[in-house]
């Protein structure tokens, strides 16, 4: 079987199983379908991603599992603590936060949510990956390359869509005005959800997203000088009287 066709397949094959996962999560926590994932499509790219990095960085730590899901929680975490940070700058959203949650790193990833990416990339690894290499052996070479070309359009075409959505909601937040992220965020939220179905889903697919424009940007930046400052100046006078009691 050609290697780079394997790769393409695992790919969009854990991009689905990742988006299936986020489904299933949300029908248990909220009772409803979301279409979960920055795509319209039914796939999450950073699963897919993910995929690959454990399949390909870890092979050599196959032999000793604990040490294998140990580095697979942190190659996850890793992903997803990089994808959230070029994604807020690109588009200056956070498109998910996890400051409410415990061992949490600046609200981009968290300890409760790591170690399942470690047991999905375990049972990735152990389990499904021999099942999808037989699955895949069995698929003629010509029928194999023209799904990989369907599905590689299919998601070219949707990468274009979904950033064009994208880039209409930083046009939007671009105008608004307000003190704070909170109020900026909840003004675009109600222009989306006047919108059509691409725009209302993204208010359904990250609930806590936090919208930035370059107005709020720059007071978060004055606030937290204006604070260091503060600090500063406490920590000089606690010196100062620490001194005199010295003397």
């Amino acid at each position: 079987m050609d290697k780079y066709l394997l790769i393409i397949l695992l790919f969009f094959s854990y991009s689905f199983i990742g988006w299936c996962c986020e489904v299933i999560l949300g029908l248990i926590r909220e009772h409803k379908f979301v279409n979960r994932g920055f795509l319209i499509g039914p796939v999450c790219p950073i699963y897919g991603i993910g995929g690959l990095l454990v399949i390909f960085l870890l092979k050599g730590y196959a032999h000793d599992r604990l040490i294998f899901f140990i580095m697979a929680i942190i190659i996850c975490a890793s992903l997803e603590y990089f994808t959230s940070y070029i994604m807020e700058k690109i588009f200056k959203n956070r498109w998910w936060d996890y400051s409410d949650f415990k061992y949490n790193i600046n609200g981009r990833i968290c300890l409760e949510f790591a170690i399942p990416f470690g047991v999905i990339a375990y049972v990735m690894y152990f389990i499904l990956n021999p099942i999808l290499f037989n699955l895949y052996n069995k698929i003629p070479i010509d029928l194999q390359q023209l799904l990989c070309i369907f599905l590689i359009s299919v998601f070219i075409l949707d990468l274009i869509l979904s950033f064009n959505i994208i880039l209409s909601l930083r046009k939007i937040s671009s105008y608004m005005r307000g003190d704070s992220t909170e109020v900026i965020t909840k003004k675009v939220r109600e222009i989306l959800s006047k919108q059509n179905y691409l725009h209302r889903r993204l208010i359904e697919s990250f609930p806590k997203m936090q919208i930035f424009n370059k107005i709020t940007e720059i007071k978060m930046h004055i606030r937290l000088d204006r604070e260091r400052l503060k600090f500063e100046k406490q920590r000089i006078k606690r010196r100062q009287r620490a001194g005199k009691k010295g003397l």
